[in-house]
């Protein structure tokens, strides 16, 4: 069995939710996930964990800050163990090839000012919360949907992350774990892509 911290930051709670869902299948896989919102709170004993995982969102071309901060203080203790960063975004939910490269750019951005070199890398489509929007965020969001997916409708929210994506992925690096780490994933393989875990 392995120790994974799974930390993120979030805006809306999209990240959040697919924090969740990753802690929970790596639970059905045999392993120890922690989930941490690094907004309220940045965990200092990174020693404890065999594996971590960082996800961030992106706005308006921006990860948290509270992200970037955590991983260049603990840069030395995240190049030591298994490491992981996914990242949610509009430009992640479209199949549009230059939206995708800028998804891709953004992570590469993220990875030149930290310095951190996760060892697996996620991109997921993120959500549109009008709902939780202000006003003129509402009308930001509302343009960069224009241009990125056309959901302009701010009376209702919209979600386009692909779990069956998160499951995969999440499932990919929990073999690089146990192979580095030389552990047998306790549970086998039996995970379904529609376990969530919100709490």
């Amino acid at each position: 069995m392995a120790t994974v911290l799974v930390c993120y930051g979030t805006s809306e709670g999209q990240t959040k939710k697919v924090a969740g869902r990753i802690a929970s299948i790596l639970r059905r896989r045999g392993h120890e996930a922690t989930k941490v919102d690094l907004g309220s709170a940045a965990p200092d004993d990174i020693e404890s964990f065999d594996a971590v995982l960082v996800g961030a969102s992106i706005h308006v071309g921006k990860h948290q800050s509270a992200v970037a901060s955590f991983v260049r203080d603990h840069r030395e203790a995240l190049a030591l163990r298994p490491t992981g960063f996914f990242q949610l975004s509009l430009s992640s939910a479209t199949d549009d090839e230059q939206r995708r490269a800028e998804a891709a750019a953004y992570v590469d951005e993220f990875v030149e000012a930290t310095g951190f070199r996760p060892d697996r890398i996620g991109l997921f489509g993120g959500a549109l919360r009008y709902s939780k929007y202000g006003f003129l965020k509402r009308l930001v969001m509302k343009r960069i949907a224009a241009d990125a997916t056309g959901d302009t409708d701010t009376r209702r929210d919209y979600e386009y992350t692909d779990w069956a994506e998160v499951a995969a992925f999440t499932k990919d690096f929990a073999a690089f774990v146990e192979g580095r780490l030389a552990v047998d994933s306790p549970a086998g393989d039996a995970v379904e892509s529609g376990d969530s875990d919100e709490r």
